[in-house]
């Protein structure tokens, strides 16, 4: 297998510190919102990534931490901590908005049929003490300094800091990646512990812990360090994680790991690129933000956004359309039909030529595009039996992670479909129309008697921010229940 090193900035063949287990690491969400489908796109890499590992054969242990304290409104420590920030713009308590948040991130992992059995998921808050230790570990070896604010790294002791990605550090300008702070040595310093802020300031911290040298908070960085040490060692197989972890975060870790140990972090540094929407960056601000919920409210399938990111490579970047996505998802109506009215239930042979072809392109830097060229490829492939190619399907699919062996999940899932706008009959949009015109007027007496009455003629009604849609129900049972 071959993975793209962003370490060495090249291709390298995989070999584990330990013959056949992989230990591996992917940076998690920090929950001071749910997440948009931009924040999942690292964990259905990772989870392709370990089910690539682990059809070759290797035993996977993997943790995504929870970052649920010490994350700044800037990656380079300044800024108010987004969780607390959270809190005291909705009145909630900061536990209850991490709660939420992580409650939302499990179920889109579920929804996207991403796998957590036996994967750690530690959250930051539960792990102070071992932090405190590491930066301890560092004190007694000299890499830290006090400030008014904090403890801070002395990247200067670490003389291959910004190795990773290759960092230009002369280009690095106090003020350009920080606000200025003339306590601060050099611009590339990172804090390790925060100091709460004076109760004279007017704003009382909801997480803090007593520390050796006052009471705060853990820095962002310095939990997937000691998290990841506690629960895979020393030294990791895998990293993986977003572009934007590289500059700063993931540099941080490799300096405080490194100057803690003094051993090499992590043998292999992968990294997913972006995903814009309509060609704009993701954001909040600019009223963008999908998340898988906006996805089935508009009747898709979370799996369909699944395939559609396997489409791409995971180091290309992704531009989110509706019209992509709804490409998708017929896509994989078309698959499911095929595996559950056409071809059959009769169990095949997996064809030896397709495998050795798809296993060439995964192994190639997950290279799931050529991997799905492949199954389109067999699926035209007239020299192959059917039931040859729906057992070849279901062993490509326990690394595209579609669920597609799940023939009962299929049939139930292909009972209803989307009717585009321009397949309304006259008397489907009237109907539609007078049924808009009634929720205008809050008569929803008839706005439900329309409902129930498109219903009986084949179609559900979901109502979305950009107005209704219809889809086709199949099911005449489900129908008269509507």
């Amino acid at each position: 297998m071959l993975f793209f090193n962003t370490l060495s900035g090249q291709k390298e063949e995989f070999k584990p510190l330990q013959a056949g287990k992989v230990t591996m690491y992917n940076c998690g969400p920090t929950v001071y919102d749910p997440p948009h489908i931009g924040n999942l796109r690292p964990y259905i890499f990772a989870d392709t990534l370990r089910r690539i590992l682990e059809l070759n054969g290797y035993l996977s242990k993997q943790v995504i931490n929870i970052t649920d304290v010490g994350h700044l409104t800037s990656d380079a420590d300044d800024g108010e901590d987004k969780v607390e920030k959270r809190a005291r713009e909705t009145g909630k308590t900061a536990k209850e908005i991490t709660d939420y948040c992580s409650q939302c991130f499990f179920d889109d992992l579920r929804l996207l049929n991403i796998q957590t059995a036996g994967v750690t998921f530690p959250r930051a808050s539960a792990h102070i003490g071992e932090q405190i230790a590491f930066i301890k570990t560092l004190e007694e070896k000299g890499y830290t300094y006090k400030t008014s604010d904090g403890i801070y790294f002395d990247t200067s002791r670490f003389p291959n800091y910004g190795k990773l990605g290759k960092v230009n550090l002369k280009g690095l300008r106090e003020g350009a990646r920080v606000k200025e702070n003339p306590e601060r040595r050099q611009p590339t310093d990172f804090s390790l512990w925060k100091f709460s802020p004076p109760e004279s300031a007017g704003q009382k911290r909801q997480q803090e812990w007593p520390s050796p040298w006052g009471i705060g908070f853990p820095g962002w960085h310095i939990e997937c360090s000691a998290m990841s040490m506690k629960y895979l060692g020393k030294q990791l197989d895998i990293h993986t994680g977003g572009i934007d972890h590289i500059t700063i975060h993931h540099n941080n870790e490799i300096a405080q790991s490194e100057a803690a140990t003094n051993k090499k972090f992590v043998n292999y540094w992968l990294h997913n690129e972006f995903i814009t929407i309509e060609n704009r960056k993701i954001s909040k601000s600019l009223g963008n933000t999908v998340t898988l919920k906006n996805l089935i409210g508009r009747g898709f399938s979370p799996i369909a956004y699944r395939l559609w990111l396997l489409g791409i490579h995971y180091r290309s970047p992704a531009n989110f359309t509706w019209e992509a996505l709804e490409g998708a998802d017929k896509a994989l109506f078309r698959l499911k039909k095929l595996l559950v009215e056409e071809w059959g239930t009769k169990v095949g042979k997996v064809d030896i030529n397709y495998a050795e072809k798809f296993s060439e392109a995964i192994s190639d830097d997950l290279n799931t595009p050529k991997a799905l060229a492949l199954l389109w490829d067999l699926v035209k492939d007239k020299n192959i039996v059917n039931e040859n190619k729906r057992t070849t399907i279901f062993y490509f699919d326990k690394i595209f992670g579609l669920g597609l062996e799940n023939r009962d999940t299929l049939a139930k899932e292909m009972k209803t479909a989307r009717l585009a706008p321009e397949k309304w009959t006259e008397a489907i949009k009237a109907a539609v129309d007078e049924r808009e015109k009634a929720r205008r007027e809050q008569n929803f007496q008839k706005a439900d008697q329309i409902r129930q009455e498109l219903a009986n003629k084949g179609y559900q009604v979901k109502d979305t921010p950009a107005g209704s849609e219809l889809h086709i129900l199949r099911d005449a049972n489900k129908a008269k229940k509507v």
